[in-house]
């Protein structure tokens, strides 16, 4: 067996951290503060206990559905993250591993590669984006992102709030001139094998954001575009509701936990609900994602789909959401620690990885189908589910 195969995503993350430089490992774990809630999305997953079968299993096991129109092998999903500095070929390597293992890819508006580079690799690309500048601006990057066959629009509304970190953050430079290079030469000397990769390809890790230029403008640095974000407005329910009328295909709300914000998301028009808490790389000791998944679930019905990310290990893990009312999650880390352990072939080793959990974990629930996942199939202790907000709140 190849010493480039690993069989749990937390030995993708140890690969990982061996491979990377030391500040773009750090990019990766992300959180904010204390880390309260990066650590909480994981751990309380391990809180739920299931309720399987012995008998009548069986023998085949379906793992498909579909979230925003489009059909995908099994209930994980690509969550878009920003500049992906792990590997050369970036978010394109992880378009591809998704469409070769049949799901679609979530591609960030801050990514490092253009939105129609990705499609190219993987139709079933739904674009993601901040909202940054003013009603004109968000129009014409949604025009490009239209044209370049986008199935879908995911506005991101849960990161705003990001501050230090106790163990430090990372060092992210503006550009990469030399002082810079010479600065990050020693962590890069230690990590041959991550330098190498962009030897061979006589590139330097992108560090500008190509998603947010139209019109033939200069792709700006992330840390341009990033403080043009921190100097737009911040979206209201007004603005999303527009925003939505602009777009004329599925459109997903990422960033909801609290229960009258789902209903102010369905009265806005939205398609699908992902709730998420950014990772954790937000306001710290907001309550781990599957804590607010069953109330949020509860809110909408079937009125919209939701999905669930923040916390995906493990193909238990799945399971225990789709349980809980997600009807698929979106993976972020998982899928960067297997970029960074292997390119492309570790995006699709990650992705096997949770299928084969899955798959396991349906058949020791003695269902055929994702779709017959229930409450009953899982252990909730008292007290594990949070539900967030207030009935009937005013729409701001």
């Amino acid at each position: 067996m190849s010493d480039e195969w690993f069989e749990t995503v937390t030995e993708a993350r140890r690969l990982a951290k061996k491979r990377l430089p030391r500040s773009v490992y750090l990019a990766c774990v992300a959180g904010s503060e204390e880390g309260l809630t990066l650590k909480d999305n994981c751990d309380a997953f391990s809180e739920l206990g299931f309720a399987p079968h012995v008998a009548g299993l069986s023998a085949e096991r379906d793992l498909s559905t579909s979230v925003m129109g489009q059909p995908i092998s099994m209930p994980v999903m690509i969550s878009p993250v920003g500049v992906q500095a792990v590997h050369p070929e970036g978010e394109v390597a992880v378009a591809r591993a998704a469409h070769a293992k049949g799901t679609a890819m979530g591609l960030s508006s801050f990514g490092s590669r253009p939105v129609e580079q990705v499609v190219e690799a993987n139709p079933q690309t739904f674009i993601q984006t901040y909202w940054v500048g003013d009603r004109e601006a968000m129009a014409r990057r949604l025009e490009r992102h239209r044209k370049a066959g986008a199935k879908g629009l995911i506005l991101t509304l849960d990161w705003s709030f990001a501050t230090g970190r106790d163990w430090g953050s990372p060092d992210i430079p503006e550009q990469l001139d030399l002082p810079t290079m010479v600065k990050f030469a020693p962590e890069a000397a230690l990590r041959p094998r991550w330098l190498l990769r962009y030897a061979r390809r006589l590139q330097l890790p992108r560090l500008a954001v190509p998603n947010m230029a139209v019109d033939g403008e200069e792709p700006p640095t992330f840390f341009q575009a990033y403080g043009e974000w921190m100097q737009s407005k911040r979206p209201d329910w007004a603005d999303v509701a527009w925003l939505r009328e602009q777009w004329d295909g599925p459109f997903m709300l990422k960033g909801v936990t609290r229960v009258d914000d789902a209903r102010c998301a369905v009265d806005a028009g939205v398609t699908a609900i992902s709730v998420s808490n950014h990772g954790g790389n937000n306001l710290d000791g907001t309550p781990a994602t599957i804590r607010a998944l069953p109330a949020v679930a509860e809110a909408v019905g079937d009125r919209v789909e939701v999905v669930l990310d923040g916390g995906v290990r493990r193909g238990s893990d799945v399971v225990k959401a789709l349980a809980l009312g997600a009807r698929a999650v979106m993976i972020g880390r998982a899928y960067l620690w297997g970029l960074a352990a292997n390119g492309q072939a570790g995006v699709e080793n990650v992705l096997d990885v949770l299928r084969s959990g899955v798959d396991s974990a349906l058949l020791g629930m003695g269902h055929s189908t994702v779709t017959e996942l229930g409450r009953e199939d899982v252990v909730v202790p008292p007290g594990f589910a949070r539900r967030l907000g207030v009935e009937g709140a005013a729409v701001r």
